[in-house]
């Protein structure tokens, strides 16, 4: 016999097959306001907000004109950047693939690469004044590994900010709890006039993420 489409034991058998991880993930998605928000405003992702609400408080897009969106995919934060900034030039790297974006030059490559640097400022046609992260690591379930793993790509990005940034310019990443480890700190103050951390509303509560905003670079030296 076959069994219709709602048949609770299709469900059930469903239920069973998703992790524990998925269920909640799940949840949390079909709960999440900002998550419908970003369906109605055309969004690919509600980490749109974090860039709207960070660049509300701290005018991260005011003056910006060349732009590095490292960890770019979906493209939530570069459709952000073309709406608030339609002549800036947008230049995003991810290791997955992203739908390509209209005035956004997209790699597909992991930025970790010792060609990826170079590849992006020859595809940006000269140095970035606003250089933004939203990279994690793929996380393996051990807090502590994770923690070092996705805040190795952080220091990654601040030195390539740092040998890349035009003079003024602004790094915005992504940290986690706790945020940005001392060394990392210390490095960033020396560079820029500016460092503050910051959590966005849309960063939801039971996350460890929180931002650093980098503000004013004063150069190599």
């Amino acid at each position: 016999m076959t069994r219709s489409r709602k048949d609770p034991d299709r469900r059930v058998r469903s239920k069973k097959k998703r992790s524990e991880s998925s269920r909640q993930w799940l949840e949390r998605q079909l709960s999440d306001p900002y998550v419908k928000r970003a369906k109605d405003d055309g969004y690919r992702s509600r980490a749109a907000y974090k860039l709207i609400e960070l660049d509300e408080r701290f005018d991260i897009l005011k003056h910006a004109k060349r732009v590095v969106d490292l960890g770019i995919a979906p493209g939530g934060w570069a459709q952000v950047v073309r709406q608030r900034r339609p002549k800036a030039g947008i230049v995003g790297i991810d290791l997955l693939e992203t739908e390509p974006l209209d005035g956004v030059t997209i790699l597909q490559m992991d930025f970790m690469d010792d060609a990826a640097p170079e590849a992006l400022i020859e595809a940006l046609d000269g140095s970035p004044d606003l250089v933004m992260s939203d990279m994690a690591a793929n996380t393996v379930g051990h807090k502590q590994t994770d923690h070092l793993r996705t805040m190795g790509l952080v220091e990654a990005a601040a030195w390539f900010a740092i040998e890349v940034l035009e003079d003024g310019g602004t790094f915005l990443a992504k940290v986690l709890a706790g945020g940005t480890d001392a060394e990392l700190l210390a490095l960033l103050k020396k560079h820029f006039s500016s460092v503050k951390h910051a959590k966005p509303p849309a960063s939801r509560k039971g996350s460890s993420e929180w931002y650093v905003v980098a503000q004013g670079f004063k150069g190599r030296n």
